[in-house]
């Protein structure tokens, strides 16, 4: 479920957390029907959905590990320090690697380094024959999956510091660091990196690129802006990670707006819509799938943010962040369900579920089908037929 981290006291820390308790939690605490979870129904299978293959990673899962693929090679890890390279079409292991650490986030991977963080602080990236290659000290502990390319490897800190390492090396390059709410989500967050440029999200409801080689803010744009009197009511946070789709650079926030900014003529917003999520967007080109805060799964026009559809059969079941497929959308469950959904008018048309635990981790689409985490320490390619 959607946490929240203080930055405050730790006495101001638990009242905190126990209002977001109430808060997040309420649909399965409640007896109001509307936020309890609703069951599974019944409904035509136009596909048939399968695991094609399954592999232990480790003990544990989080909203801090997320599956990274690179060409024919996939990446994982687990919160017990467990890190492994699987084959994406065959699902054989090529090797694992033990940090001995109890970690934070991962992975972020290229076609020469993979890295992950530990709750200490550390970064570690090894090669990608699983060679230990170096471990640095970010600021704080990291919770987002570091993001590597073009020679860098940059993680955000909790203290909301965004520090890039050389690949090489692992010495400290730049840090930059923007002021804080005094309460964010606990959720999925994805930077990128991309032709020499980061990509990052922020938790006061900003988008932010940044030059790689100095650490140098080049384009700012603002997705949604704090509302309401409480800590509570104001948080913002950009979630997921950012979707580029040609020109078009978008963005979704919790309590927010999803937004699609066209970075070919400056950054300038090409449509914005009230849209609150906690698990952000993924595109198929032609549209963006998302779910809003109470799981109503949503289909926008890229192009200027229709609504073209909405599947509310899954409403309150925790949704994972959503993978655009070949064929349909896929979302996970708290329940390990993924659900597969009609591209075109979202109807419900497969179903499996991958094992025990809550899906916490975002859905990767492959041309293979979708990666997903699991909540018992698995890494599964579920596809459907």
């Amino acid at each position: 479920m959607t946490q929240l981290l203080n930055l405050r006291s730790a006495k101001f820390a638990v009242a905190a957390l126990s209002l977001a308790a109430l808060s997040a939690c309420s649909m399965f605490s409640s007896k109001d029907p509307r936020f309890l979870p609703t069951p599974l129904t019944d409904y035509e299978a136009r596909v048939a959905a399968n695991v094609r293959w399954s592999v232990s990673v480790g003990k544990g899962s989080g909203f801090g590990f997320i599956p990274a693929r690179v060409g024919d090679r996939v990446y994982a890890a687990a919160p017990s320090g467990q890190v492994v390279q699987v084959g994406l079409s065959s699902g054989a292991v090529g090797w694992t690697v033990n940090t001995s650490k109890t970690l934070s986030a991962g992975v972020g991977a290229d076609d020469r380094i993979v890295a992950v963080a530990a709750n200490d602080g550390s970064v570690m990236a090894y090669d990608t024959a699983g060679n230990h290659l170096w471990t640095s000290k970010a600021s704080s502990e990291v919770n987002v999956p570091p993001a590597v390319g073009d020679g860098l490897v940059v993680v955000r800190s909790s203290d909301y510091r965004i520090q890039a390492f050389d690949a090489r090396s692992g010495d400290l390059l730049w840090s930059l660091q923007r002021p804080g709410p005094a309460l964010a989500l606990k959720t999925n967050i994805k930077m990128e990196v991309f032709d020499g440029m980061v990509i990052a999200g922020l938790p006061n409801g900003r988008l932010m690129i940044i030059d790689g080689a100095t650490g140098a803010v080049q384009w700012e744009g603002v997705v949604s802006q704090s509302r309401g009197v409480t800590d509570l009511e104001r948080i913002n946070d950009v979630v997921g990670g950012p979707v580029a789709a040609g020109p078009l650079l978008c963005a979704a926030s919790y309590q927010g707006k999803a937004v699609c900014f066209d970075v070919s003529q400056g950054g300038f917003p090409v449509w914005q819509k009230d849209f609150s999520t906690a698990t952000g967007l993924a595109t198929d080109g032609r549209l963006l799938f998302g779910s809003t805060q109470r799981d109503v799964v949503t289909a926008l026009a890229l192009s200027d943010g229709t609504t073209v559809w909405k599947q509310d059969g899954l409403r309150n079941r925790k949704l994972s962040g959503p993978a655009a497929l070949e064929n349909a959308v896929a979302v996970g469950d708290y329940e390990g369900h993924i659900h597969f959904l009609s591209r075109s008018d979202g109807r419900l048309i497969g179903r499996v579920n991958v094992g025990s635990g809550a899906v916490v981790s975002p859905l990767v689409g492959t041309e293979y089908g979708a990666l997903v985490q699991s909540g018992n320490g698995n890494l599964v390619l579920v596809g459907v037929n």
